[in-house]
């Protein structure tokens, strides 16, 4: 499926210079709780610029077009809410980049998030995106809106990456909805909560079988969850390199 890009306008920010992390993100070790703004508070009354992408990392927006897919382009039952196309959201801001509601991944997690989706329709749940692939230009706005706000924190924690994978298409937010009443599981946390109370062991009674649901028929897929935020999972796929190419 072919996308159109836009030439961003931008205004100059961090330099990126590797966006290929390791680990998963906001890898690192457990950090202390620390206060947060809470998911869809407007902490700031600035909006977020946008920023321009180190040409050296990101690859050019026509490799994008060709290697990411839509998800419901695959299978339309799934839900797509993308949180940083709106105000709802940690930064109170639309992030730049995020131009549509649409939930981008590359290929082969793409197909297997489809895989995930009929394998949770037969227990009568279905899955909710929060967030999917992300321009690199927004990964550089939360990095600038963290510092500006004071919250380098954050940074320091690893809990707001310098560097995603969801840069690379191959990295998934997302809960689980009812498919009766369709109304999201109890997880426990909203969705970018910065505490440990988001560490995917974290948890007890219903809120403990509901995240294990999500995480098995994830990892029944070739998902790794990420264990300090349970809604947050990746797609192992080597040499895969960061796009910055507008979601439109």
């Amino acid at each position: 499926m072919a996308y159109v890009s836009q030439a961003a306008t931008t205004s100059s920010v961090i330099g990126v210079t590797a966006w290929f992390c390791a680990g998963l993100l906001g890898c690192g070790s457990p950090p202390a709780p620390q206060p947060a703004p809470a998911a869809g508070a407007a902490t700031s009354a600035e909006p977020l610029q946008p920023v321009e992408a180190d040409s050296l990392a990101a690859l050019p927006d026509v490799v994008a077009e060709s290697a990411l897919v839509d998800v419901r382009s695959l299978d339309s039952r799934i839900l797509v809410e993308l949180r940083y196309a709106t105000t709802n959201n940690f930064t109170g801001a639309v992030l730049p980049g995020y131009g549509a509601q649409r939930a981008l991944l590359r290929r082969d997690p793409a197909r297997a998030l489809t895989r995930v989706e009929v394998r949770l329709r037969a227990s009568g749940l279905g899955l909710r995106i929060w967030d999917a692939y992300r321009p690199v230009r927004a990964t550089a706005a939360m990095v600038t809106w963290a510092e500006r706000v004071g919250r380098t924190d954050l940074l320091d924690q690893e809990y707001i990456a310098r560097r995603s994978r969801h840069n690379l298409g191959v990295a998934v937010d997302l809960t689980l909805v009812d498919l009766l009443s369709g109304t999201e599981l109890d997880m426990g946390t909203p969705f970018d909560t910065f505490t440990e109370a988001a560490h995917t062991a974290n948890a007890a009674g219903p809120v403990q079988r509901n995240r294990q649901v999500l995480v098995q028929a994830m990892e029944s897929e070739g998902f790794q969850n990420y264990d300090n935020e349970w809604w947050h999972f990746s797609y192992p796929l080597p040499g895969a390199r960061p796009f910055d190419l507008p979601i439109q």
